[in-house]
């Protein structure tokens, strides 16, 4: 699909998917809405692109605000692409296994937060988007948009403590298939990538030399961490390739538990 006359939503867009990805597709021509709570990293990421690409403060919790972003996409040029690769705030408990070693179970609370971050703001801004898409002239291949939802390796095997990001993960693979049949008539595809131990911005805290040796180990080949651009490349052939849909592609090194 040639995007180089439309718009182009990302929300975590001034994280390390989202950033990437922006910079990838600002080149194809887009012109990106980079939709984050990441004031200082968005802002400059705008400035950086400088073709007309902006930052909006987004809070993908809010259906106002991720419409907002949407419609800011839309008054630059029309949306072709959708990149959901958002965060989101923390759980307002600890996490653990189900049932951990004192007793204590995970909350309800915690896992409607992890489902609602995960999975229900990703349904949001795809439903929206799609939306607007809908609305678009078909191209001359006869497509409208696509939308490329994020989704993990965790989501098909997921470990001890991981039952509701699992489960929302599990949601997103699932999704992929569906929204792909639901908009199929309107041409606009629906794919996911799950990716497995990439260094983003999430293991800062941790510290990137850390963050290498602790996880580079784990993947099969190459034995080292993903890095943002590769999921970048990913998101730009989904983009491009009018043949990819429908499906989740795994993104891991061959990384298995």
């Amino acid at each position: 699909m040639d995007i180089s006359n439309g718009s182009v939503l990302i929300t975590g867009g001034a994280g390390g998917f989202g950033g990437a990805t922006a910079r990838r597709l600002a080149k194809l021509g887009a012109k990106v809405v980079i939709a984050d709570v990441a004031d200082e990293r968005g802002a400059a990421l705008a400035a950086e692109l400088g073709n007309g690409s902006v930052y909006l403060r987004t809070d993908i919790m809010s259906e106002d605000s991720v419409v907002a972003a949407v419609e800011a996409a839309k008054a630059l040029a029309p949306l072709r692409a959708a990149v959901i690769a958002h965060g989101g705030p923390p759980p307002p408990d600890k996490g653990g296994r189900t049932v951990g070693r004192d007793g204590s179970r995970v909350s309800l609370a915690h896992f409607a937060h992890t489902i609602a971050v995960y999975l229900t703001s990703a349904y949001l801004v795809s439903s929206v988007a799609a939306q607007a898409m809908a609305g678009n002239e078909p191209l001359d291949s006869n497509q409208r948009g696509v939308i490329i939802n994020t989704a993990s390796i965790a989501g098909f095997e997921g470990q001890p403590g991981q039952v509701p990001y699992g489960a929302a993960k599990g949601g997103i693979i699932a999704m992929a298939l569906n929204l792909a049949r639901d908009l199929a008539p309107l041409g606009i595809r629906s794919m996911a990538i799950a990716p497995g131990t990439f260094l983003t911005f999430a293991y800062a805290m941790m510290g990137d030399d850390k963050a290498k040796e602790t996880f580079g180990p784990l993947v099969l080949n190459p034995k080292r961490m993903g890095e943002p651009d590769e999921y970048a490349m990913l998101a730009q052939q989904i983009v491009e390739n009018d043949f990819l849909n429908s499906t989740t592609i795994r993104l891991d090194g061959g990384q298995r538990f």
